[in-house]
């Protein structure tokens, strides 16, 4: 049950949020919390089959395998029935995806595009991508979070091949912010008006229980909305800061704030892949600080079982950050995002459970034994830090 000392506190973050980052939140929102791949696909995959009108889908990752001919398939069927389908891939991040999927898709009426493709004529913009996940069928329901479309995202994190992730499906308002996102990135691909037959907007069942922000990333040079409320969630945690991230390169500023929030008695927690890190590079550029972060009592946890490529945060028990952001340069300057702040003691209770479950997979990292690596690691360490932000 929700004290009313609860409700207090969670108005005072919420106001400052909005405050902050200069964005509203929604109420009567319904959010569900898919956990790994055998929920998420399943769920997406069945948001898809039961859409009406319009599809509208965003990703990074889109590889060939199973779940990449699977989602081909769903979506061309969708449009042979007459529903408008848009799919945008980022052009570097899908690369790898078989032209018999696109061929599918488009020669069943998707309107399949590709963001930013890379271009010899501007090389600088080709490090601007879009991480963002987004799947939204008839403006009714979203899903956002981690996962790409690709074979290693399926199943339950029970072995390397199968990896950690979570996902959310949103029904209520803030659907209508994930729809923004998209249009957002959409928008570059054509020259765009909004066309009331086909861009839909829904009167929401707002009978939900979750308060919800939706926050947009942009490839910009300084601090971006996400990256400001992380900042402020962990600056105004009073008890407990959880943080999982598939990429931890914390800029001087962030690890400034997690020592001033263990400084302040808060309990900080962070959990990052272990040994089946798919980027080691960026592994190593984390890694130059965790001495620093332990010294002024921070846990930092490696996650054994798979690559571990969720995106959470939460809060003291009340809030949670969410969706497709890291804790690195890339994810707060290079790429555009998305992600949820969800004002929901129950919501953040789940994601805390899961943490739990996902620590006992985990070895918590030992400051005096990590002192001790040798002078070859710490080199590469720092020699990697620098040149990580621009990869």
């Amino acid at each position: 049950m929700t004290t009313e000392a609860t409700r207090t506190e969670l108005d005072e973050i919420r106001r400052t949020l909005e405050v902050v980052v200069g964005i509203p939140t929604t109420t009567g929102n319904t959010v569900d919390v898919l956990h790994n791949g055998g929920e998420i696909f399943p769920a997406m995959l069945e948001a898809i089959e039961q859409a009406e009108r319009a599809i509208d889908f965003v990703t990074f990752i889109y590889w060939s395998g199973d779940i990449g001919k699977r989602f081909a398939s769903a979506l061309a069927a969708k449009a042979r029935d007459g529903l408008r389908v848009r799919v945008l891939l980022d052009a570097l991040g899908s690369k790898p995806i078989d032209d018999e999927m696109v061929s599918e898709m488009t020669d069943a009426g998707c309107d399949v595009r590709k963001f930013r493709p890379v271009l010899a004529r501007h090389p600088v913009r080709a490090m601007n991508r879009t991480h963002r996940k987004l799947l939204i069928c008839d403006a009714a329901v979203g899903f956002t979070g981690g996962v790409g479309i690709a074979d290693q995202w399926d199943g339950d994190a029970r072995s390397e091949d199968e990896w950690r992730d979570t996902h959310f499906r949103v029904r209520g308002p803030a659907v209508d912010g994930l729809l923004g996102a998209f249009i957002d990135n959409w928008n570059e691909t054509e020259l765009w008006l909004f066309d009331p037959e086909h861009d839909l907007t829904v009167d929401h069942d707002v009978s939900g229980p979750s308060t919800v922000q939706v926050l947009r990333g942009s490839s910009e040079p300084g601090w971006n909305d996400i990256s400001t409320a992380m900042r402020t969630l962990i600056r105004i945690a009073r008890r407990r800061l959880r943080i999982t991230t598939a990429y931890f390169v914390p800029d001087d500023a962030l690890i400034e704030y997690l020592k001033r929030a263990a400084g302040d008695g808060v309990e900080v927690q962070i959990l990052v892949p272990g040994p089946h890190a798919d980027k080691r590079f960026v592994q190593l550029a984390g890694e130059a600080c965790y001495r620093e972060l332990m010294d002024h009592g921070i846990e930092i946890w490696s996650y054994q079982t798979s690559m571990l490529h969720a995106k959470v945060l939460t809060i003291d028990g009340l809030v949670a950050t969410v969706g497709s952001a890291n804790f690195n340069n890339r994810s707060t300057a290079l790429d555009e995002e998305v992600n949820l702040v969800l004002f929901d003691p129950d919501i953040t209770r789940t994601l805390d459970e899961h943490f739990d479950e996902d620590l006992a997979k985990s070895e918590r990292l030992d400051p005096s034994r990590w002192r001790r690596r040798g002078p070859a690691q710490r080199a590469l360490e720092q020699t990697v830090r620098i040149i990580e932000p621009w990869m």
